[in-house]
């Protein structure tokens, strides 16, 4: 069965900005860390694949003796990780008051895609507890019970590297072109493209000044009734109607087969 594989944040909701960035602040205020990160700060975070790895990148020398945290890596690492599983409850209560709404059409093709037998999947490098949050709240309970989740730190290294795009696809057991991926980042583009998947970028709020070569598809969402799908780039040449169809994803897999 052919697969659609869907990136969580920016793509199933826009949660960058008023989803993971207030996390991470709050959880610096609460941990007295002398840190605050603004928006043209955390569009660089963003390039960073995985909550702790962006976390990480605060531990500089001066950093670590201003915030009188202990100096060996083994304490700092775990430092690191009471820092994440704390911004992880405060992003998964966040998601769960709703004030994040799914993005344009990603409930409407994941439906589309599961009547037709298709495999549903999320690949994340967010946490596993915040991606299922992001997929029920984006799909409700009954489609997300269908996908398979990919999250955290289920592979060693995260996007950009294809790893968690080779598990996805040795799991559910599909050729490289019997899968579609929908991502909304040039580091997740190139995670997808050197598994050798195509892909559709959806930009999101951080992501849309990025370089996207290499898609086949950049549109200004999956689009849905009364919020039409701008195409932004179209190197295969697919019909879109205002919104990404099924019909669309299996053009593109027949298209980008050598």
């Amino acid at each position: 069965m052919p697969a659609l594989i869907f990136d969580c944040d920016g793509v199933l909701a826009d949660t960058e900005l008023d989803g993971h960035l207030p996390a991470f602040n709050a959880t610096f205020a609460h941990f007295g860390l002398p840190v605050q990160w603004d928006v043209e700060t955390y569009a660089e975070k963003v390039k960073i694949g995985g909550g702790k790895e962006r976390m990480a990148t605060l531990l500089t020398p001066e950093f670590v003796r201003e915030a009188g945290l202990p100096d060996d890596e083994a304490a700092l690492k775990e430092a690191v990780a009471q820092w994440h599983a704390y911004k992880t409850a405060q992003y998964t209560t966040l998601i769960g008051s709703g004030v994040l709404p799914p993005r344009p059409g990603v409930s409407r093709l994941a439906r589309a895609a599961h009547e037709a037998g298709w495999q549903l999947a999320v690949a994340s490098t967010s946490a596993r507890p915040a991606v299922e949050a992001v997929l029920t709240h984006a799909m409700g309970e009954e489609l997300a019970s269908h996908f398979t989740v990919f999250a955290g730190d289920v592979v060693p290294r995260k996007k950009p590297h294809p790893d968690i795009y080779d598990l996805a696809v040795s799991t559910l057991e599909v050729g490289a072109h019997e899968a579609v991926v929908i991502e909304d980042s040039s580091v997740g583009l190139r995670a997808a493209l050197a598994a050798d998947l195509p892909v559709i970028v959806t930009v999101s709020g951080l992501t849309a000044d990025e370089d996207f070569t290499g898609a086949s598809l950049v549109v200004s969402s999956l689009g849905d009734d009364g919020q039409p799908a701008e195409v932004l780039a179209n190197s295969h040449g697919l019909d879109i109607p205002g919104r990404v169809e099924l019909a669309s994803l299996t053009a593109l897999m027949s298209r980008s087969a050598p």
